[in-house]
């Protein structure tokens, strides 16, 4: 199979970028040949793949973390529609967070990602399809392979994104600071919430979880039951609360036991709408997918069943 990687260097603090012809070396063993190239600015990644699956590769390594994934993965669309809906998607995780992985039980490590290419199937999953307002004040879109979220946890991210030295760390602590930080400062914003027909309400939103994989935030289990090819989006509400109880339902979040919480409402759907209401003005709610920062509410999110082939 014709293959080719997409490197983010400054994964794992740097180290992807050190470690890249060494990498690269023991991926073409299991490969064959392999191009191979390097990112150097926001949504490269994305710009390497579809000019890669135009020029006829049929697999594309995202070699990186959850961020390098996401703009992989944006990269086999084209204004919507599969660049070559038989090409191949594929990982070797060394970022952050690795919470993609973990909805396909593969461990940690260069090593567990470089057997699920040379031994996993290929498989067909769902993507999430995101319409937003970007910073500039203009419409956007973008794919999400795992999850797209708004509210505190889009708070979490742009913190976690500016603190150069904390990103560092492990994925886990990364976020737990982030949120922690939050909590302190972040209000629950008041959002019309619309998924399909069977829920359409304003809202006191803490966080919003749009989800086709099943963890966010460097370990949270935020959506336990979410399946990536089913066709659906497990949607996970988080209401106002006092910071007591949310401090509770984040511990409960690691191990998914936060959707028994009577705080926290899941629905499951194709299409979610959000829309911040008049209280909002002037204060942006923020939109995170798989650990990216693309903009903000006015949001819409929608399934593509089955788009991708994904080596897992």
């Amino acid at each position: 199979m014709k293959t080719f990687a997409v490197i983010n260097p400054r994964s794992a603090g740097g180290k992807t970028g050190r470690d890249a012809s060494a990498i690269a070396k023991r991926l073409a063993d299991v490969t064959g040949p392999l191009t191979v190239a390097m990112t150097a600015a926001p949504m490269d990644a994305a710009r390497i793949t579809s000019h890669a699956l135009m020029e006829g590769y049929e697999r594309v390594v995202a070699v990186g973390g959850d961020g390098t994934i996401n703009e992989v993965v944006n990269g086999f669309f084209q204004n919507g529609i599969p660049i070559n809906s038989e090409a191949e998607f594929a990982l070797l995780n060394l970022g952050t967070g690795g919470d993609f992985r973990k909805t396909f039980d593969i461990a940690p490590g260069f090593d567990a990602s470089l057997a699920r290419i040379a031994e996993g199937r290929a498989r067909r999953i769902d993507v999430g399809r995101l319409s937003f307002v970007s910073g500039d004040g203009k419409t956007g879109t973008r794919h999400f392979a795992n999850i797209a979220s708004f509210g505190m946890s889009g708070d979490v991210v742009d913190r976690v994104n500016r603190a150069t030295l904390v990103k560092r760390m492990a994925g886990q602590f990364a976020y737990t600071w982030g949120s922690l930080m939050s909590l302190l400062r972040f209000k629950a914003k008041p959002v019309r919430l619309k998924v399909d027909d069977v829920f359409d309400e304003v809202v006191s939103v803490s966080t919003c979880a749009v989800c086709n994989g099943q963890y966010f935030g460097g370990g949270m289990r935020i959506a336990p039951d979410a399946s990536p090819d089913d066709g659906l989006l497990d949607v996970i509400l988080i209401g106002d609360a006092p910071r007591g109880d949310v401090m509770k339902a984040m511990n409960q979040l690691y191990t998914g036991q936060h959707v028994h919480n009577p705080n926290v409402k899941v629905f499951r759907g194709r299409t979610v709408i959000a829309t911040p209401v008049e209280a909002t003005a002037g204060e942006a709610v923020l939109i995170e997918a798989d650990g990216e920062l693309p903009g903000r509410l006015p949001a819409m999110f929608e399934v593509m069943p089955k788009a991708l082939k994904f080596r897992a």
